[in-house]
């Protein structure tokens, strides 16, 4: 889930109607998502804030699962910014060479535990500003690592929650940036903490980029999005 300072994102394979949508609404999105799922919880692995930082910032144009794979042998070697530096930035390389960017990655895993040693006191800071200052640490990290570690409502807009808050739509914007501004504005208090997650799983498993799966999607007579893919198992006649 994390990025590289420049964002890139997917546009919705359609077009989605840019009314505005009442409150209510967008209430009752989130409560179907938070019946589904109360209690949403990130696919990294991690033990404390420094390996869900690392997590993150190795997760850039990578899987989760894959990112897991890799961190499960280094974080039982290193899960301190200390013991990282010490561990140096070969065997991180070493480590990690299975995920895409692999050099790169491993050099700003060390020059950000370096960092955080420095000017942290090698410990990871709960403050959005100081975490950006980080190597390898962009906004939407920043975001993911104050929500899940520190429990802070924030709203790390990756593609999925870029395209579906668009599709809905919820909050509408060109950049990830924008979406996220909606979001603060426009997320019941109630679902703000999980809402980045409820929007990542339900676009990663439900309203996929190539195939959207309309026919089975528990927000679909919400949806302003179209055309809606049918049903696999309809006769072609009805897909319409």
């Amino acid at each position: 889930m994390a990025e590289s300072k420049r964002t890139v994102v997917s546009k919705p394979a359609g077009k989605a109607k840019s009314a505005d949508r009442p409150a209510a609404e967008i209430a009752e999105i989130f409560r179907r998502l938070h019946a589904i799922e109360p209690e949403p919880k990130g696919e990294l692995e991690h033990t404390n804030a420094f390996t869900l930082l690392v997590a993150v910032v190795l997760s850039a144009q990578a899987t989760d699962a894959g990112v897991n794979k890799a961190t499960r042998g280094l974080f039982a070697l290193a899960d301190t910014p200390q013991k990282m530096l010490a561990l140096g930035e070969d065997k991180v390389r070493e480590a990690i060479k299975t995920i895409g960017l692999f050099r790169n990655k491993a050099k700003n895993v060390i020059l950000l535990s370096q960092a955080l040693i420095e000017n942290f006191g090698g410990v990871v800071p709960a403050d959005r500003d100081a975490l950006v200052t980080l190597p390898g640490v962009g906004r939407k990290t920043a975001n993911v690592v104050l929500n899940m570690a520190f429990g802070q409502a924030t709203f790390a807009v990756d593609t999925h929650v870029f395209r579906v808050s668009n599709a809905l739509p919820i909050a509408t914007g060109k950049t990830p940036e924008a979406v996220e501004a909606g979001l603060e504005k426009l997320v019941p208090e109630p679902y703000r903490l999980h809402a980045h997650h409820w929007l990542i799983l339900h676009g990663r498993y439900l309203c996929k980029a190539r195939k959207p799966e309309c026919w089975r999607c528990p927000l679909n007579d919400l949806c302003r999005f179209e055309p809606k893919t049918p049903s696999p198992n309809l006769p072609a006649k009805k897909r319409g």
